[in-house]
């Protein structure tokens, strides 16, 4: 981070973002549902945990080998894990604020969560590992933001009879509805979704 000053002052700003949202969970977390065991039971569909780990594996194990010195193994696995527990009812819930069906509490977490599971995590390492904010800062926002939000939708994706293909957060009981769908219905809505994690692995790797 250095001496200069706008990093000091970015640093201390989204830290702050990020305590007065963590202040918001504790004091209250049944307001946030992904606090509720039935969260968890909605992320642990079998199809869910096996495209988590083939995804957060694979970045992983590719990430030291980017050429990008700000990547090694261990801001690559907890990212992935973070997106994966995250990802999912941060989507879900500024949809659902979009749609004027949740609060603004919910939604300032869900930004907090969104920001720092994707960006801010990052930063923080690199900032603790080398002693100085990474360069990639600024355009690392929108390029992981949208590994991320690809994330939250394809685990947000389920099959409901009658309707086809849908996303969970469109239901009125959601997260706590229980999936319908294995990957197999749904495949070909999801290949997208995966393509976008998979490109930019490939873009990272291939000469």
């Amino acid at each position: 981070m250095g001496s200069d000053p706008f990093f000091h002052w970015y640093v201390g700003a989204w830290g702050a973002a990020c305590a007065v949202a963590l202040a918001m969970v504790l004091a209250n977390p049944k307001a946030y549902s992904f606090t509720e065991p039935a969260y968890f039971r909605f992320l642990g569909a079998p199809w869910k945990l096996a495209t988590f780990a083939v995804s957060g594996i694979g970045m992983t194990v590719v990430a030291p080998h980017t050429g990008d010195p700000t990547w090694d193994y261990y801001d690559a696995a907890f990212m992935s894990v973070l997106t994966f527990l995250t990802a999912p009812w941060t989507t879900g819930t500024l949809y659902l604020a979009l749609r004027g069906k949740s609060g603004f509490r919910q939604a300032y977490v869900a930004a907090c969560l969104w920001l720092f599971s994707a960006c801010w995590s990052y930063d923080l390492y690199i900032l603790l590992r080398d002693g100085e904010y990474p360069n990639t800062w600024l355009p690392n926002i929108p390029a992981s933001s949208v590994l991320y939000c690809s994330a939250g939708l394809l685990w947000n994706l389920d099959w409901r009879p009658g309707r086809g293909a849908t996303f969970s957060f469109q239901e009125d009981d959601w997260p706590r509805v229980a999936p319908v769908a294995g990957l197999g219905r749904i495949f070909w809505i999801a290949l997208p979704f995966m393509a976008i994690g998979a490109a930019s692995v490939l873009y990272f790797i291939l000469p």
